[in-house]
């Protein structure tokens, strides 16, 4: 009798969201922004907690899309896409926060934009790795690096968006999974 152990799995590994860069990016940037509301956003606004809401959004669904994807990858498409559309709901935000305080939002050459870029290529960049950019700043410069990682966040989750996209395309889902394993197991037991 042939072994059964080869054959694919009908559920792939899958979760590991935490070692995904966009979601490590974007824990930061849920974080980032809870500090920064309580600091320069009344509490007692809407605003307030929209914006902690929206930055939780990115972070929870990447985390919701993963552990989904081993029976659905229309899901983890959904809920990535959901992710990268809570981000820029965010960035929008802090852009707002800029203009209506008659603050410089900074160009991608700014050299403190630069600097606050820099940092994402720490292995283990952390919340720690940017905090004093905002628990000891002023409001602008709090704002520019919560941009800054917002870009680098959103950047992320489009490169995964685009791989997910390909490979879902190039394998399908869990319908077309199904299927092959089911007929594999067919011939299977047809040879046995």
């Amino acid at each position: 009798m042939a072994d059964t152990k080869n054959f694919p799995r009908l559920i792939p590994a899958h979760g590991g969201y935490r070692e995904l860069q966009s979601y490590r990016m974007s824990e930061i940037v849920y974080d980032a922004t809870k500090v920064f509301c309580d600091r320069f956003i009344d509490r007692r606004s809407r605003t307030h907690d929209q914006m902690v809401q929206a930055a939780r959004s990115g972070k929870q669904n990447i985390a919701e899309g993963s552990m989904a994807s081993g029976t659905s990858k229309k899901t983890e498409l959904k809920l990535i896409g959901v992710a990268r559309a809570s981000l820029e709901e965010l960035l929008l935000d802090y852009q707002d926060y800029l203009r209506q305080k008659g603050l410089t939002l900074w160009t991608k050459e700014h050299p403190q934009a630069v600097a606050v870029r820099k940092l994402a290529y720490n292995k283990d960049k952390s919340y720690t790795t940017y905090k004093t950019y905002f628990e000891n700043s002023s409001p602008e410069v709090a704002t520019n690096s919560l941009i800054c990682l917002i870009h680098q966040a959103n950047y992320l989750l489009d490169q995964q968006l685009r791989s997910l996209e390909k490979d879902f395309l190039k394998e399908g889902g869990f319908t077309e999974r199904l299927h092959r394993t089911r007929s594999g197991m067919r011939n299977w037991r047809k040879k046995s």
